[in-house]
């Protein structure tokens, strides 16, 4: 494989006067490794998309934005906000499906120092309450789905001004979002602070709360700038060992986008990348495998990214073979490791495409690795090596570095690493160390400093690409009357990579079906994170010296055929 050419192309690209040049600059209270010449802040880089024009950005059923259309809306509605109260540092929510508001509200927001709160559109109302409360946005947009939840609890909105996206009435007391785009006017002069939190994304918490993580407008350029350097610095190693030239002239990409805005998967990976090329966005209105290849043929799509499962459904799909799909170049994701079978069928099913993965998180603005084509193809089980902004190194149970090639957590640090997460200093003390984020996973790197995740540190689901944290599931089964004793753990799934599973003991003369417990689970947290799998054991939970339960014990011994 090209390794030497990948490591002589890398340092031509982050040397002195290249263009992914990498520096160190002081940045809260860190010494940490950046690129010179990345946008300072997400209003840099949104003003320098104007250059586009005419140019199709958005696209939604039979609706198409351009670039001149959407800079005009996005710079209504930061008017709007601005003359309704909200100044800079403060927050606005997003409530809703990946509609092209939410990216127009969005890029509004940050180019007036305004944090972007990501509502989770699959929350139920006990939920979003939690996160309105946490977050305290001034302003809500909000679809009529989420606008139902709203209705169903009016005091989950607290004081904030409600904004109704695409529905047909507008209750009383709330804002047409008509009336917004109305408002007209030149994007508003406003200074914005690289270190200002761009966005609030929520990821779920070990402690039951989901967590809001802060993103600052710095964190996101520089993420950008990685997935900028990825497809180049690989590109240009696999070029100059082929000797295959890229065409002179790029094709402007056209991107479906399949996961929700409201992830860093989707909006800081997918949208941004797209965006910064001048490319289009393609949005649907939910994941459907036959939807999907009808729009890649429809809009000539070239890149596709989502969780594994959904490039699985694609390539297998009835409808797969008689698609044409010559514009698609790349397939794949992040949210969640490919499996190895994937990467090799993916590389096979689609001539035009390749295979493509990032690993990242929440906490690192998006992407920490990203490997495609070739060297995706050599090493399927990794995710890659660590992009120029981090650095990273795995770590014994003390915090000591292992040796290259040996298994520990990974640890990362770079300009990319959130701020922390508002309202829980206790939580951003656990999980970040001197500037080093601790990401939970277990992992090794190998001579040639690509990453293999080979377990997972945390307790925590991976559900197709949706972090399901077992203490949450765990809290929310606890209220029901009739459980004793409960203990939540992965269950390997083919399609979604892992389903949730329960083990419960009731108390006695108590009965419980797993229909009830589900529904009990429904009702006060998203539906997938719902026990699919639930056992009822007539003896204690097996537990080890210290009183934990032995999840591991159990979940080898618990079949999903004698689940209910």
């Amino acid at each position: 494989m090209h390794y030497s050419e990948l490591k002589t192309a890398w340092t031509e690209l982050t040397g002195p006067g290249a263009p992914f040049e990498i520096v160190t600059l002081p940045v809260l209270g860190q010494q940490l490794r950046a690129y010179k010449n990345a946008p300072p802040t997400i209003r840099h880089f949104w003003l320098s998309t104007a250059a586009y024009g005419d140019r199709t950005y958005l696209v939604y059923g039979d609706e198409r934005i351009s670039y001149a259309e959407a800079h005009v809306r996005v710079a209504a509605i930061a008017n709007w906000i601005l003359d309704s109260g909200v100044k800079p540092g403060d927050r606005v929510a997003i409530a809703m499906r990946n509609y092209p508001e939410w990216m127009l509200i969005y890029w509004a927001c940050a180019c007036i120092g305004v944090a972007a709160v990501g509502m989770n559109a699959w929350w139920v109302p006990e939920e979003m309450a939690y996160a309105f409360k946490d977050s305290a946005p001034k302003i809500i947009f909000c679809d009529p789905e989420r606008l139902e939840r709203i209705i169903e609890r009016p005091d989950i909105a607290g004081d904030a001004k409600v904004v109704v996206t695409r529905a047909k009435a507008v209750p009383a007391g709330m804002t047409d979002y008509a009336e917004v785009l109305a408002r007209g006017g030149n994007l508003p002069e406003v200074a914005v602070d690289p270190e200002a939190d761009a966005c609030i994304f929520y990821t779920s918490g070990t402690t039951g709360n989901p967590k809001g993580a802060q993103l600052t407008h710095r964190g996101c350029m520089s993420n950008l700038m990685n997935m900028m350097f990825s497809g180049q610095v690989q590109g240009l190693a696999t070029q100059r060992a082929t000797g295959v030239q890229p065409p002179a002239t790029p094709p402007i990409p056209v991107s479906l986008i399949t996961t929700p805005l409201f992830h860093v998967t989707a909006n800081n990976c997918g949208a941004y990348l797209t965006t910064a090329a001048g490319g289009t966005i393609v949005l649907m209105y939910r994941w459907d495998a036959g939807e999907a290849l009808k729009l890649i043929e429809r809009e000539k799509v070239s890149a596709m990214s989502g969780v594994p499962v959904m490039s699985r459904e694609l390539i297998t799909h009835p409808d797969f073979a008689n698609t044409d799909l010559s514009s698609l170049q790349s397939l794949g994701g992040g949210g969640a490791q490919l499996p190895p079978d994937l990467v090799a069928k993916i590389d096979g099913a689609v001539k035009t495409a390749r295979p493509n993965t990032g690993y990242g998180m929440t906490e690192t603005c998006g992407i920490i690795t990203s490997v495609s084509a070739d060297f995706f193809v050599d090493k399927p089980e990794s995710c890659g090596p660590a992009m120029p902004s981090f650095e990273a190194k795995c770590v014994d149970d003390d915090g000591n570095t292992v040796p290259t090639g040996e298994v520990g957590e990974l640890w990362v640090k770079g300009t990319s690493v959130i701020k922390g997460y508002i309202n829980r200093p206790e939580a951003t003390a656990e999980s970040i160390t001197d500037g080093w984020l601790h990401t939970g996973d277990v992992a090794r790197i190998d001579e040639d400093g690509f990453i293999f995740i080979v377990d997972r540190k945390k307790d925590m689901v991976l559900r197709g690409g949706e972090n399901v944290y077992c203490a949450e599931v765990e809290a929310a089964i606890y209220r029901h009357p009739a459980v004793a004793e409960c203990t939540v753990f992965g269950v390997p799934d083919a399609r979604l990579g892992e389903e949730v599973g329960a083990a419960v003991v009731l108390r006695p003369g108590h009965s419980l079906t797993g229909d009830a417990l589900r529904e009990h689970c429904a009702a006060i947290m998203a539906k997938h994170k719902s026990p699919r799998y639930v056992w009822v054991l007539t003896e204690a939970l097996p537990r080890n010296a210290n009183g934990k339960f032995l999840k591991r014990e159990l979940r080898e011994s618990l079949k999903p055929a004698d689940a209910i």
